[in-house]
């Protein structure tokens, strides 16, 4: 056999490339000037859909927006609403009582403290006058004459509370200016409770006499007591301790600077004698019958 004879072997090699590129065609490197600034574009697309797959973080979000909330975490997260949005009520009233003691100026502040301690002494000399009249009534030798005396004198006591007895004692005045127009029944009831707080024993405004069951109610530009219209200058006589009423009526946010704010002008005079005339008549009441 010669050397120009032919094999199978030699027409394989004929029909081989001399050399296999290392890569194929397509895997070819892109130029980076043909890249563009937005990663979907670069990445690689989804065979399926033809869209471009998503990164980690593109499918973490996807996955939580638009949240998928269950009935059970709907109720729960409103009632954390509900429960958060009430200690923040509660803070805000609390924070604004204790700015508004934070602000006052250290007389209004011992002027405060006097006023309870007061108080607290009038509460102690109640209960004192109630022991010694309980003590009166067992040491006495004539019981019944002695509980017929406690009697009469009760009963002129709760004449003067229920407005059916004329009073007079220490106390003081307030008038109350309203050219405005501006001052209203809520207002003036205001006046009554921190009188009544402050000791008040009998009230009387413009000639009406204010007890328990006293109400007041707005009447165009006047107000009216228990049904009595009563125009400004509205004029309290108050019988009562008049070194505790001033001071209550002046602390700081209190009646005088509410009156003040909406342009009124409240005076104060104290007195050694107020007299409080105006009755309030007798009402026999239609059930209740003393169980004694």
């Amino acid at each position: 056999m010669s050397d120009q004879e032919e094999t199978p072997d030699n027409r394989l090699r004929k029909e081989l490339p001399k050399e296999v590129p290392a890569t194929a065609p397509d895997a070819a490197a892109v130029p980076e000037e043909n890249l563009t600034e937005s990663p979907e574009e670069n990445l690689p697309e989804n065979p399926e859909k033809g869209q471009p797959a998503l990164t980690g973080r593109q499918r973490l979000v996807k996955g939580l927006w638009p949240p998928r909330l269950t009935r059970a975490q709907l109720i729960v997260a409103v009632l954390l609403f509900g429960l958060g949005f009430g200690l923040a009520v509660q803070v805000a009233s609390n924070s604004n009582s204790d700015s508004a003691l934070r602000g006052a100026r250290q007389e209004d502040l011992v002027r405060i403290l006097d006023e309870l301690d007061d108080r607290t002494q009038r509460l102690e000399d109640e209960k004192q006058g109630l022991e010694k009249q309980r003590d009166e009534l067992e040491n006495s030798s004539d019981q019944a004459e002695e509980a017929r005396k406690q009697t009469v004198e009760k009963e002129k006591q709760l004449g003067i509370l229920a407005g059916t007895v004329a009073a007079q004692g220490p106390g003081i005045t307030m008038t109350i200016e309203d050219t405005k127009g501006t001052v209203q029944a809520d207002m003036l009831l205001d006046a009554i409770q921190e009188l009544r707080a402050a000791g008040a024993e009998a009230i009387q405004v413009n000639g009406v006499r204010v007890v328990a069951g006293t109400y007041l109610t707005d009447s165009g530009k006047s107000v009216s007591v228990d049904g009595n219209k009563i125009n400004a200058p509205y004029r309290f006589k108050v019988i009562g301790k008049p070194e505790d009423l001033e001071p209550a009526l002046n602390i700081p946010g209190g009646v005088v600077q509410t009156l003040e704010k909406e342009q009124a002008t409240v005076t104060v005079e104290r007195s050694t004698k107020i007299v409080v005339d105006a009755l309030r008549a007798a009402k026999r009441p239609d059930y209740a019958r003393s169980s004694s």
